[in-house]
């Protein structure tokens, strides 16, 4: 009788006790589901080499998953390296990150792309994927000196120590005297498969596509907001090409050019608008061009124009003015902090100096070639506005022009070659076959074509007494 009393007595007590456990599991169930369905998830593509570009991408999405509200930022990632530089800057951004990052390895991160890789909370491996092979090469494949894989070195370390990684395997990486048995044999670079990244603690888990990645890191699909490449973002990489920035650099040369030989042509200071400012906006946008590298090739510019202009002959003025067009254009193609380029890909500030002074040699040997005859062209007068031409400003037919020559005149406009010159109370646009004449000095027509006179300074004959 005691016995089922004793049962009695336990029952309501067993009977709450599973009621609370039940409920405790539904509320639990509903915080897992809650959190699963609530999490955002930023995707962003870095399938290419890391530059400007891909820093640029990275920027603006990371920037787009914060407005979005976005819990994980993730990257999809394949790329055998790039710029140590862009890179750092990346890695900068994720280190820094307060959403959760992850990075999925699809199939390859190699160099620049294992720094990224290790500054992300989770990395994720595609099966038969790999990442490693970090040590600093030129654009020839060649390794460069100690001082940039030291550099390297520290900073692979440093970004795996700040993610609870092995920061050994992650200097391994960069450095082949490293000794990490079973992983890599002594004097070779340390590059891991995606069993040995997940087995040594780099990577969290191995998978076979993006939604293994979603179920690992308990995320929803349906919560995923993908970054999108607009239509803007394709033109600036398109303007950033070395090429293309040749051939840009080939049409503002050229209509500077011709807006110096031949004063009074709009349409080729338009041209050379446009090709200066398809040149500059999108590295400025990129951040490879700074104000002071724009500043200093403005500056050149003045000094050419003045040099032209204002000072006679050709002297410091025009040489220092070349020399500051030639650096602000090709120091605007490469990044770097003030002149520091030591974070810079090697060989690289090279090559954008060939491409500027090749494009410069190019278009002044073109526009000394068919200048002229472009001038000339049909199809150049259309564009061309034309204003009336008075008799009272100077224009003349050219049967009257023809007339002048070999008449006397006064120069009114230093000619340096071209300016004005008056003849019987007439002026005239006139070339100095000279070079340079001064304003108030006596010259004589020795030819004319189109709307010029050609003229040299007139010399006087000493009398005699």
């Amino acid at each position: 009788m005691s016995h089922q009393n004793e049962l009695k007595n336990d029952y309501p007590f067993n009977m709450n006790k599973l009621k609370k456990s039940f409920l405790a599991f539904i509320f639990a169930s509903l915080l897992t589901v809650s959190f699963v369905c609530g999490q955002v998830v930023y995707k962003v593509d870095l399938k290419e080499e890391i530059g400007p570009n891909a820093w640029r991408t990275i920027d603006l999405a990371y920037k787009n998953a914060i407005q979005n509200k976005s819990n994980v930022f993730l990257i999809e990632m394949n790329t055998f390296g790039g710029a140590v530089n862009f890179a750092d800057s990346i890695r900068s951004r994720l280190l820094n990150s307060k959403m959760k990052t992850i990075v999925y390895v699809n199939n390859n991160a190699a160099s620049a792309g294992a720094l990224i890789s290790l500054a992300s909370d989770e990395i994720y491996m595609h099966r038969g994927g790999s990442i490693g092979a970090a040590s600093v090469v030129d654009q020839s494949g060649e390794i460069m000196p100690e001082k940039y894989q030291s550099y390297m070195r520290g900073l692979m370390r440093a970004t795996a120590e700040a993610k609870g990684r092995d920061p050994k395997i992650a200097e391994a990486f960069v450095d082949s005297e490293v000794s990490i048995p079973n992983l890599k044999p002594d004097g070779k670079l340390l590059t891991m498969t995606s069993s040995e990244a997940v087995s040594s603690g780099i990577a969290k888990a191995e998978v076979n596509n993006i939604e293994e990645v979603y179920q690992h890191a308990s995320v929803s699909k349906q919560n995923v907001i993908e970054h999108k490449v607009t239509a803007i973002d394709r033109v600036i990489s398109f303007l950033i090409n070395p090429m293309v920035s040749g051939i840009l650099i080939l049409g503002l040369i050229g209509g500077i050019y011709f807006e110096l030989q031949t004063p009074g042509i709009g349409f080729a200071l338009v041209i050379a608008i446009i090709c200066g400012s398809l040149f500059f906006a999108p590295l400025y946008l990129q951040g490879l061009a700074d104000n002071w590298e724009i500043a200093i090739f403005f500056i050149g510019i003045t000094l050419l124009v003045l040099e032209v202009f204002v000072i006679p002959g050709f002297g410091i003025a025009g040489i220092l003015g070349i020399i500051l067009v030639l650096c602000g254009l090709a120091f605007s193609m490469v990044d770097n902090d003030f002149l520091d380029f030591k974070f810079t890909t090697p060989g690289l500030l090279v090559n954008s100096f060939l491409i500027v002074t090749g494009a410069m040699v190019l278009s002044v040997v073109l526009m000394v070639i068919f200048g002229k005859n472009i001038l000339r062209s049909r199809a150049f007068k259309r564009l061309v506005l034309e204003d009336e031409q008075k008799s009272d400003v100077g224009f003349t037919s050219s049967q009257r022009k023809a007339e002048l020559i070999d008449q006397i005149g006064v120069a009114r406009t230093v000619l340096r070659p071209s300016g004005k010159i008056e003849i019987a109370g007439v002026w005239y646009d006139a070339v100095a076959l000279d070079g340079f004449i001064d304003a108030g000095e006596e010259v004589y027509v020795v030819k004319h074509e189109n709307y010029n006179l050609f003229v040299r300074k007139r010399i006087l004959k000493p009398t005699s007494e």
